[in-house]
Formats: structure tokens, C-alpha cells, sequence
């Protein structure tokens, strides 16, 4: 009786995540004023609407939680950092991860750039040594941002002692410093960035530079930082280049995505480039030598079709 029951409950539970994949794929993005959600929105409408595979992007809080989501199956893709997962897959660097794997999933393609933007409305903050007993926004719990502070301060010799941090999302951290709220806030995602856009547009806004040795010294910390440079006039009275680093934002996929499926995304994301980039400007970015390379196994749909463009990638 016991063995019925128990068969009869799995059952049910496959029934329920069938009914519920059957209205679609769930694709948890990011907060409302990134890039994050901007893009995955276009791209889940342009995929259901040229496909016969539906996608629902949603807003969400970032690279770590959205991991968490696949990997408790609340959602079937997601986009993060490929920092961010790689610290995940590998159990390493973070307590939230250290010695703790999350091996339930894999990418589909990395499709743009993010670069760490430290922002602030403060003339006197030049350096991120400058933020030592500042209050500094580290982005919203559970988020990529998180990391990528983290990561930063230590390149400098800090830590996040030696800040005063808060946890806000990118619309909250231009809020805050529009109101004289907070010095600083690290901002990571594809620029321009529409919360740092609007920032700039009412108040004297300032993006803090590296150097090349604070550069290398990120890349020792994590070796999938790369050199980005935001270019001059990306933003209001941004005079000159500035120079940071950048991670990949990669979309991942949990088992519940089939071959099938994940093959059907890659492929007419890719081959809707033109049209994606009319919808949203990071569309020009997609390429395929870049998406194929993330550091990550990638999901057997995505092998696929990289395959029949003559990529070889990883899979799990």
C-alpha cells in the first residue's frame, strides 16, 4: 500500500510539472530597470512569437537566485554571470557556494557583455579605495552584483568591513543616490544601463576607472573577467573612456528543457539577430564565437547547433 501511494505521489508530481511546462518555458531575468529584463523580455517574445517553443521572461533578482530558481525547477531558464555560475558549478569562492556545488544546469549561449560599472554622483570618489567608510550599494540580495563587489574591494585590499553596504537593486541604487542616500553603487550590466541613463540625465553622475594593475589583479581573483572599456558619451557628460572589467551574461537551462527546445532557442535567437537588434541595441552583439565560449558545459540542444556552424563546445 505504502509502495502505491508513493508511486501514485510521483505521479501526480509528474503531471503537475508537465501541466505546468505546457503553458511554456519560465525565463527569470533580472530587476526591472536592467538589461536583464529589457533583453529577456524581448528575446522570450521574439522566440514564442517565431518558434513553436513559448517563453515567459520574468523579472527576477539576479545571477545567484536565478541559479537557486533552476535549480529548484521555479523556473526552466535563466540569465546570470558567468562568474557567478562558474563560482556555482564548482562549489568555490563564496560561502554561498563553497563546498556546495549547484550542478543542475547547464548554458545555452553567452550573448553580451556586462560590465561593472561603479557609479556615483560624488566628484571626490576617483578610486574604489575612495569608498572606505562610504555607503555603497553591493546590488540587491541575491544578485550577480553582489559578487562582483566583493571581488572588487579585494582587488583593493578591502573588504566589505570596510564599507558601510547596502543591498539595493540598480532603479533603488539611482534612487538613492539621486537623494544624497548613498556615495557609491556598483552597477553590473550591459551599458548604458537604463537606471544609470535616467541618473545621469538629472543629476552630475560619475563612473570611477581602474587601472591596469587593479585590472590584472581582478583577473588573478577571477580569470572570466576580461578588460571592457565603457566609452566615452555612453552616458550624459561621461567626457572620457572608462576602464573596468566585464563578465558574460550567459542564459542557462535546467533539465527540465529538453534538446529539442534548447536547440529551437539558440537557433532562432541567432538566426533573428537583425530583428532582435531593431527590439533591443545589445542584439548586436549576438555572435556566435562569443556565445560558445563561457566556461561552462553547455546544454546538448545549444552543442547542437553550434555544431552545424562548426563549433565545438563543452557539454556536460
Amino acid at each position: 500500500m505504502k509502495k502505491l501511494i508513493a508511486l501514485l505521489l510521483s505521479l501526480a508530481m509528474v503531471l503537475a510539472m508537465t501541466s505546468a511546462l505546457a503553458d511554456g518555458l519560465t525565463f527569470t531575468t533580472g530587476g526591472t530597470a536592467g538589461t536583464y529584463f529589457a533583453y529577456g523580455t524581448v528575446l522570450a517574445n521574439y522566440v514564442s512569437n517565431n518558434s513553436d517553443v513559448a517563453m515567459t521572461a520574468v523579472a527576477g533578482t539576479g545571477s545567484a537566485d536565478n541559479i537557486d530558481a533552476l535549480d529548484i525547477e521555479d523556473a526552466q531558464l535563466g540569465f546570470v554571470q558567468n562568474d557567478v555560475a562558474n563560482y556555482a558549478l564548482n562549489g568555490i569562492r563564496f560561502e554561498r557556494y563553497e563546498g556546495k556545488p549547484v550542478t543542475s544546469f547547464t548554458a545555452l549561449a553567452a550573448l553580451y557583455t556586462e560590465t561593472v560599472q561603479l557609479v556615483t554622483c560624488n566628484p571626490d570618489i576617483k578610486s574604489v579605495a575612495d569608498l572606505k567608510g562610504k555607503n555603497v550599494s553591493i546590488g540587491s540580495s541575491g544578485s550577480g552584483v553582489y559578487f562582483n563587489a566583493m571581488d572588487f574591494l579585494a582587488a583593493y585590499d578591502m573588504t566589505e568591513a570596510d564599507i558601510n553596504p547596502q543591498y539595493l537593486s540598480f532603479g533603488d541604487s539611482a534612487e538613492a543616490l539621486k537623494d544624497g542616500k548613498i556615495d557609491a553603487a556598483f552597477v553590473v550590466a550591459g551599458a548604458p544601463t537604463p537606471a544609470v541613463t535616467d541618473l545621469a540625465t538629472s543629476k552630475d553622475t560619475y563612473l570611477v576607472s581602474l587601472d591596469a594593475d587593479h585590472v590584472k589583479k581582478l583577473q588573478e581573483i577571477s580569470p572570466v573577467y576580461a578588460e571592457s572599456v565603457i566609452p566615452a558619451g555612453t552616458y550624459s557628460n561621461q567626457a572620457e573612456d572608462v576602464l573596468t572589467v566585464g563578465v558574460k551574461a550567459t542564459i542557462i537551462a535546467n533539465e527540465q528543457v529538453s534538446e529539442e527546445q534548447a536547440y529551437t532557442i539558440v537557433k532562432t535567437i541567432f538566426e533573428g539577430k537583425d530583428a532582435i537588434t531593431e527590439a533591443h541595441a545589445k542584439g548586436a552583439e549576438l555572435d556566435l564565437d562569443y556565445a560558445s565560449s563561457c566556461g561552462l558545459p553547455y546544454h546538448a540542444g545549444a552543442a547542437k547547433y553550434f555544431a552545424e556552424k562548426g563549433i565545438t563546445v563543452e557539454t556536460k
